[in-house]
């Protein structure tokens, strides 16, 4: 860590040193009104692996794919995720019956990008069964599940982009096009909250989770042509988790504990952009690690992403709105 903060530090000096001569080399498309749709495997999973246990749960959700809806505009982004029964692959009859949704809230103040995001998601089997199901067949025997467990988070994250010649925006929300290719470090703090519910047996079971980190990530933007465009990235970080679990059995004692985390992940980006028409694909990876009494916890989050969306010009009527919160709020 203290290899990337000199890293960081040297560059963001040399960034700042730079800022007033050079001119940014990025088309802005906030006039317009962005309307997106995605296709994604974005399906969290746990892996929790133990010293007392030769065998690994993995526990997922029974969905494969999610749909998004997005709308931006100025200095907003909003989104909806779901997991819709009729595509095939999702709610399997083998693995129990699973519902997810996920909404986002993003916003765009200067050099900033700030996340607001809720998640709600129920219903996890056992990938693995096969390991505690000795005589178990895949495809003819239903999986291990926990239909009851249930997982809500509410948490964002605050980003900040270093080199103005360098557009984040552009990359994850096309309401920018760079033209030369350049990279940034983008440093970002994250925190959530998460509960965790089950019922088990008649037996109920919650536990509450607060979690920060503090990551640094390196984006590249290679502009192939001027059209296209693969930008790879990377990030680590660390941080910590406070957590209380109660549960029947212990009535009114909660267990308090806290852990040290770590976040790690890589991913590539591949985009087609023209002034109306945009669309690309992402391949993702996201890992969270932390130690827990002896167990090791991880949650992996490999997807793979395909966008399609739309540029219109926007009404003069929420083009009023919006001046009428700029003059109110002037950093928008």
């Amino acid at each position: 860590m203290r290899i990337l903060t000199f890293i960081l530090l040297n560059f963001c000096i040399s960034t700042f040193a730079q800022n007033d001569s050079i001119n940014k080399n990025v088309i802005s498309y906030d006039e317009k009104i962005i309307l997106r749709f995605n296709l994604n495997t974005n399906i969290d999973n746990y892996v929790i692996s133990s010293r007392e246990l030769d065998i690994k749960p993995r526990l997922n959700l029974n969905n494969k794919i999610n749909t998004t809806f997005g709308i931006d505009y100025k200095f907003i982004n909003a989104t909806i995720s779901f997991a819709p029964d009729f595509l095939q692959g999702n709610n399997n009859d083998l693995k129990g019956k699973s519902s997810f949704t996920n909404y986002t809230f993003r916003f765009f103040p200067k050099n900033i990008i700030q996340t607001l995001s809720y998640k709600n998601s129920k219903g996890y089997y056992i990938s693995n069964t096969r390991d505690f199901v000795s005589d178990w067949q895949k495809g003819k025997d239903v999986y291990l599940t926990f239909p009851d467990l249930r997982i809500q988070s509410l948490g964002g994250s605050t980003s900040y982009i270093f080199n103005k010649n360098f557009s984040l925006k552009g990359i994850y929300y096309q309401k920018e096009w760079q033209e030369n290719s350049s990279g940034s470090f983008v440093p970002s703090l994250n925190y959530d909250y998460v509960i965790f519910s089950d019922q088990l047996n008649s037996i109920k079971s919650r536990e509450h989770q607060l979690n920060l980190n503090f990551d640094v990530a390196y984006y590249y933007n290679y502009v192939v042509t001027k059209h296209f465009n693969i930008a790879p990235f990377a990030f680590a970080g660390l941080g910590k988790k406070w957590s209380n679990y109660k549960s029947d059995i212990t009535k009114s004692e909660k267990e308090k504990q806290n852990f040290f985390t770590q976040n790690f992940g890589a991913g590539l980006h591949l985009g087609y952009n023209s002034d109306k028409f945009f669309f690309g694909s992402k391949f993702n990876y996201s890992g969270n690690h932390y130690e827990d009494n002896g167990s090791n916890i991880t949650n992996n989050d490999f997807y793979v992403l395909f966008f399609l969306g739309y540029r219109l010009n926007a009404p003069a009527k929420v083009k009023k709105v919006y001046e009428k919160i700029q003059d109110k709020i002037p950093a928008l």
